[in-house]
């Protein structure tokens, strides 16, 4: 099980600051300043995206270091915006309204053959958190009150 805590103190300046931690690693996020935050970290939306990104290369680095193909890098751009469900072409959904949508363009570096490059172009799209968002989360929410 994977467990994060966020926290955040509202103070003046900081107002959306939150302080996240796994494990012994601690970071932040914030809003931009022009939606009222100080911008002291990733939007709640780049974080998400990151985490894609990221999970993405590794699965690609570990899928080539397990075949021992010849991997000099690779990188993940990942970009989301919310769109009317009539105006998206490429969207493969049957909601109205707007839906959201996330576009990917992994780079990937090496020597490769036409049959290795298919095969990593695949891998791209099956990295576990990728797998996850496509298939969608049920969340079970507590509140619980102080004071």
């Amino acid at each position: 099980m994977t467990t994060i805590t966020a926290d955040l103190t509202v103070e003046e300046g900081a107002e959306f600051r939150v302080e996240l931690r796994a494990g012994g690693h601690l970071w932040c996020v914030d809003e931009p300043a022009d939606l009222g935050g100080s911008d002291t970290g990733p939007n709640p939306y780049e974080l998400l995206l990151s985490s894609v990104a990221a999970c993405t290369c590794i699965t690609v680095s570990m899928y080539c270091r397990r075949k021992g193909w010849n991997l000099h890098s690779v990188s993940a751009r990942y970009t989301h915006d919310r769109v009317h469900a009539r105006d998206c072409d490429d969207c493969e959904s049957d909601a109205s309204g707007y839906i959201d949508r996330v576009r990917s363009q992994i780079f990937i570096e090496g020597d490769f053959d036409a049959d290795q490059r298919a095969r990593l172009a695949d891998i791209a799209r099956r990295c576990p958190v990728h797998k996850t968002l496509e298939r969608g989360v049920t969340f079970t929410t507590e509140a619980v009150f102080a004071g």
